[in-house]
């Protein structure tokens, strides 16, 4: 039973790291808005590069750094500045990706958006959408993925650092793909529950 689970988890990290070393081509789906999850290597640019072709109303650029500025986002963007006041804010409670989801949560309900553009390293996006679904269950995500410079995506397995960085996302995505699978079990129940209660009884005649 070990040996079968052992070769499960081998089997689905091979998986995890074929696709998140494959380059993608994006069809730029149109969206209510977009998300640049920060913490890698031209998300911001690419966010702001769709923000610029209409792909998306605003973009909020989610876990900024407490030190960084507006003024030195606005420099890296590449935005006008005109395009950076009207469009762009800024999130600087996020810690984790939890926190990106939480945050994002919290702009896209005060914003009444249906659909977002995540955008973020390619390693990234598995666990990403998987937190920004449970967070967001009834949110259209349309995954925009960005592949580091530094990630190795031929024969990343001789190649010690990003073999490093592929194993650690693997395992902090598993629990994150098991709470979205318990999640999806659980909400069917929980509406049908919320449904019986809200349900109008009839009145005796």
């Amino acid at each position: 039973m070990a040996a079968a689970a052992a070769a499960l988890a081998v089997f689905g990290f091979v998986l995890f790291a074929a696709a998140a070393t494959r380059e993608l081509s994006h069809s730029e789906e149109q969206a209510d808005a977009i998300v640049v999850l920060t913490g890698g290597e031209q998300r911001l640019t690419e966010g702001a590069r769709l923000l610029s072709k209409g792909l998306g109303k605003r973009l909020l650029i989610s876990g900024v750094n407490e030190r960084t500025s507006r003024h030195d986002l606005h420099r890296l963007s590449g935005l006008s500045e005109a395009e950076f006041s009207c469009c762009v804010d800024l999130g600087y409670g996020a810690k984790d990706t939890i926190g990106n989801a939480s945050e994002t949560r919290t702009w896209v309900e005060e914003n009444n958006f249906d659909s977002v553009v995540v955008v973020t390293s390619s390693y990234h996006m598995p666990r990403s959408l998987a937190e920004l679904s449970i967070a967001m269950p009834d949110v259209r995500l349309i995954p925009h993925t960005v592949t580091p410079r530094s990630l190795r995506q031929t024969a990343w397995w001789l190649h010690f650092t990003t073999t490093r960085v592929l194993v650690s996302e693997y395992i902090k995505f598993l629990p994150a793909a098991l709470r979205l699978t318990a999640s999806r079990i659980v909400r069917p129940f929980s509406a049908n529950s919320v449904a019986r209660a809200t349900a109008p009884t009839e009145g005796k005649i």
